[in-house]
């Protein structure tokens, strides 16, 4: 054989070799990815196998039927229950109960979980639950004094689990009320912001009514202080005595015995 015969025969084989060098990392790189696409999904999908998943399911029903018998509507529910860092398909027949009866079912809830067959044990999941409500703003800017009308007010959905503790939610608990302060368009409306119309003025002359178990007396008195529905301010009745009493309307009071 030639020595040109020689070198072409080597230089095909070489290249066979090259050929299926690269076919064999062309399958390789092409079965990671897939691997690390089915990883990342399973990743995606938060781990959750199917027993897991029922039982979830299950936890999420659940808490809808405790949140409607604690008097939201199906409409205003968002619930998610988290996945927990274990495998629950071992648990046979699920049974979801709250740790704490009578807890307030809104905001992060821990939820239990009892097991068939285990007796002496039970589980725990979190969940976070959120009830959508409505509360008061400002339909318009409202200056400091200003009595409110029910054209001054609108309403605006919101987690009712986050409203602090003031927040109005009910129009009758604002109108008819005096501005504190001034309170700008599309402000959120608290208790404090607000106060009663006066209905007694300090130095007021008013009927002042006792009552108790079987009588009834009116006198007549001088308010030391002012007040408005529903407040208690002193009174005089006569030169020693200083009664607290309830203003009940317009230079009326009332002491209850």
């Amino acid at each position: 054989m030639s020595r040109s015969s020689s070198l072409v025969q080597a230089t095909a084989s070489l290249s066979w070799i090259i050929a299926r060098a690269a076919l064999v990392l062309c399958v390789s790189t092409g079965f990671a990815a897939s691997t690390a696409q089915a990883a990342s999904q399973a990743v995606d999908d938060g781990g959750v196998d199917a027993g897991t998943g029922e039982t979830l399911t299950r936890v999420e029903s659940f808490l809808f039927e405790q949140a409607l018998a604690d008097g939201a509507r199906p409409g205003d529910l968002e619930i998610q229950v988290f996945p927990p860092a274990a495998s629950l398909a071992d648990c046979q027949a699920p049974e979801p109960f709250l740790p704490r009866a009578g807890s307030r079912l809104a905001g992060r809830v821990s939820v239990g979980l009892r097991c068939e067959g285990e007796r002496h044990r039970s589980r725990y999941l979190q969940a976070e639950i959120t009830r959508l409500g409505e509360r008061l703003v400002a339909a318009r800017d409202i200056a400091p004094g200003e009595r409110l009308s029910a054209d001054m007010l609108t309403s605006e959905r919101f987690d009712v689990s986050r409203l602090p503790s003031q927040a109005l939610t009910d129009p009758q608990a604002a109108i008819g009320q005096i501005a504190r302060r001034g309170i700008r368009q599309g402000q959120a409306l608290s208790a404090h912001q607000l106060t009663s119309p006066k209905l007694v003025r300090r130095g007021e002359q008013v009927a002042v009514e006792a009552s108790g178990r079987g009588f009834r007396i009116s006198r007549q008195g001088e308010a030391l202080e002012a007040g408005g529905l529903g407040d208690i301010v002193r009174v005089r009745v006569d030169r020693r005595q200083i009664l607290d009493a309830r203003v009940v309307e317009h230079g009326r009071l009332a002491v209850t015995y």
